[in-house]
């Protein structure tokens, strides 16, 4: 088991960085919504929330911190814990952006002890403000400079404590924590939704506060294009452009390379923004080596999976895997605030058991942006080696973009797990189609 110290949003830091009382954040009151499998890179549409307001996070006051000579010792200790050098700290929160977390989050948190950046494993409450990195990973914790870095273990063996301050708050279930992997190359703006008014997007650019922020309607229904004959990076960005995310299991998506042969829902299928569309592939695509052209087979659990998606709690022994789509843990679904009730499942996005869609369809509108979007998966360990300061290289890449309707879309290069992970291909039948996951939401 990891134990987990439990962060209330608004509540103090037990050894912060910087005095919390100095202005440097504040934090929101917003429900964590459900988030089933757990596991979202950091440019899934819809992971982070936004407001119209521009002061969730003082990053010019932080810099100002980190950079006067008084505060030298802990301007090392915190740039150790973010594996930076001090000289290069301006240059890295230029790149960071203020968001608000939508879902309980883990991550690697710091004390402040004795000139030292200590570690521990936390349970972020979603309202909290933070900045996120070039692939969206959580770098800092707003209200108080503490640094951030991923969480390195299993989500389903935490014990999480609730002490200090920190109660445990209303809502709160260990089974919807969310887990955040990097985004496969760095993001050009980050879709967010405004937690104040769901039925709002804000798409902010990498590196602004929300002064530049352009606004979309959540509420839109987009249509699922076509995704067969693509390869897997391809379909990725198409979805992405349309505000839509890729669903796998497992510990990672299949090779950007590829060949994606249907997917669930099928093209045409009107999905509502951050919904999930799970894709059918062939490993072995063009560009790819050393896969053997695999090819994923279904399972037998058709209903069922579309219901409860899981996921295996031990990689499986055949070439090959299936997932399902998912209702999006990051759509919005009425007002976020406590009090309001228990969020909804965002509509449109469960895939049908057998038969032809039932929803509308219709030819897809035009799209020339990219992006990359990745759902939910089980975390089984340690993100893949790849830090927030030494971004690959390569053309950005963006969250999502806004509905067609606003004409500006995201650009970039395919969302693909980390190289090297080892992960089979994790994809999802066609429409009627039977699958037999597991659970990912489910803690083992």
């Amino acid at each position: 088991m990891f134990d987990v110290r439990a962060v209330a949003a608004g509540a103090a830091s037990r050894a912060p960085f910087f005095d919390e009382g100095s202005g440097l954040g504040r934090d929101a009151d917003v429900r964590s919504r459900p988030a089933r499998g757990g596991l979202q890179q950091g440019s899934t549409p819809g992971l982070y929330g936004g407001t119209g307001q521009r002061t969730l996070c003082d990053v010019g006051r932080l810099e100002r911190y980190l950079t006067d000579p008084r505060n030298d010792r802990k301007a090392r200790a915190w740039t150790k814990a973010l594996g930076l050098r001090t000289g290069g700290i301006p240059e890295y929160l230029d790149r960071l952006t203020p968001v608000l977390l939508r879902h309980d989050t883990l991550v690697k948190n710091h004390d402040y002890k004795k000139g030292k950046a200590v570690p521990f494993h936390s349970l972020l409450q979603a309202g909290i403000a933070i900045l996120v990195d070039e692939r969206g990973l959580p770098a800092v914790k707003c209200s108080c400079g503490n640094p951030l870095r991923p969480f390195e273990g299993d989500r389903n063996r935490i014990s999480v404590t609730f002490e200090d301050g920190n109660e445990k708050w209303e809502g709160y279930d260990r089974s919807e924590v969310v887990v955040v992997r990097p985004a496969p190359r760095a993001l050009e703006r980050i879709s967010l939704v405004d937690v104040e008014d769901p039925d709002r997007g804000l798409e902010r650019p990498v590196g602004t506060a929300g002064e530049d922020d352009s606004v979309f309607g959540t509420r839109e229904r987009r249509a699922v294009p076509p995704l067969a004959g693509t390869t897997f990076g391809e379909a990725s960005r198409r979805l992405a452009e349309r505000g839509l995310a890729v669903a796998y299991a497992g510990e990672g998506p299949p090779p950007d390379g590829a060949r994606v042969t249907a997917s669930d829902p099928a093209a045409g299928v009107e999905l509502g923004f951050g919904a999930h569309v799970a894709l059918s592939v062939t490993e072995g695509g063009a560009g790819e080596s050393g896969s053997g052209g695999r090819t994923t087979s279904p399972g037998a659990e058709s209903s069922r999976a579309a219901e409860e998606p899981r996921a295996p709690s031990s990689p499986p022994s055949a070439p090959s895997s299936s997932a399902v789509s998912s209702p999006s843990p990051s759509g919005p679904t009425g007002s976020e605030r406590p009090g309001s009730g228990a969020p909804g499942e965002t509509p449109g996005a469960t895939a049908p058991s057998s038969g032809a869609p039932a929803t509308g369809s219709g030819p897809p509108p035009p799209g020339t942006g990219t992006g990359a979007g990745s759902p939910p998966a089980t975390a089984t360990g340690a993100p893949s080696g790849t830090t927030a300061s030494s971004p690959p290289a390569g053309d950005p890449v963006t969250s999502a973009a806004p509905p067609p309707a606003t004409g500006t879309h995201a650009s970039g290069a395919p969302a693909t797990g980390a190289p090297g992970t080892g992960a089979p291909a994790l994809t999802g039948p066609p429409a009627g189609t039977a699958t037999g996951t597991a659970d990912a939401a489910t803690p083992a």
